[in-house]
């Protein structure tokens, strides 16, 4: 038991497969390159970001796994059907699935979208794009002999608040995303465990573009007095991934450096 112990928390991954989907960049390269060292094969998808999947696909065979890139539009039923036959082709099997893609309504283009586009992008993308997903990741690990894993993304704050119109926005998508994953783990157990991932002030895109006394704040109002990385999250993945936490299922794990408690 000593000795088993021991192999699995030097690579606690060993032998699993793992999609993760938006993992060009963010959160889901940290995920995928940390799932990866931990001695998963893994595919990553993308929307936009062809090169940047490439360059995480390029990383994770340099370790010696396999691994793919497979593109994916998450507000396209049709591309979301396609991708589970893709990462089965692309890995052998599935056994961790991770729902990480989500829109940006905070950068970028989408940022000057009237209300009701950024309502109507988060809920087909972030909510009805999850949940059609984790469909498809319930029917594959299911009709395994080991079953699986699923791991969806929400937001800590969903859990007390946040004033403003973008975090109402998010915080509808995110709380249904949520939800939604009590009750699907409540449906596929006790073969497929279903667990919830809920960062904080992440250290991505949106982070790089506030002005330092914007940054600085929101570090000291961190109990930890700092912002998180990606690693912080994709450590809480690999896990939630592993035998470690094979008796955890329905359970919502904050990676927000205690503003949220």
């Amino acid at each position: 038991m000593i000795s088993r112990m021991t192999d699995a928390h030097a690579a606690p991954l060993a032998g699993r497969a793992m999609l993760v989907t938006g993992g060009s960049s963010g959160i889901g390269r940290a995920i995928a390159l940390a799932a990866a060292h931990a001695g998963a094969d893994v595919a990553v998808t993308y929307r936009a970001s062809a090169d940047g999947a490439r360059d995480v696909e390029r990383e994770i065979r340099a370790l010696g796994r396999r691994a793919g890139a497979i593109r994916l539009d998450l507000a396209d039923i049709a591309s979301i059907r396609a991708l589970g036959p893709a990462a089965l082709d692309a890995l052998g099997r599935i056994d961790v699935w991770v729902n990480n893609a989500g829109v940006d309504i905070l950068t970028g283009a989408n940022a000057s979208l009237s209300t009701v586009e950024k309502l109507d992008l988060l809920l087909a993308v972030d909510l009805r794009g999850t949940m059609l997903a984790s469909w498809q990741a319930a029917g594959i690990l299911g009709s395994q002999q080991d079953g699986g894993v699923i791991i969806n993304m929400s937001w800590d704050h969903v859990l007390t608040g946040m004033p403003g119109l973008n975090p109402q926005l998010f915080a509808a998508a995110k709380g249904g995303v949520l939800a939604f994953s009590k009750s699907l783990a409540r449906s596929v157990a006790p073969r497929v465990r279903v667990n919830v991932l809920a960062p904080g002030w992440i250290d991505t895109s949106f982070g790089e573009g506030l002005d330092e006394t914007a940054r600085r704040a929101i570090a000291d109002s961190t109990p930890l007095k700092r912002w998180g990385a990606p690693e912080d999250v994709a450590g809480a993945a690999v896990f939630l991934a592993s035998p470690a936490a094979e008796f955890m299922t329905g359970h919502t794990m904050l990676v927000g450096g205690g503003v949220v408690m």
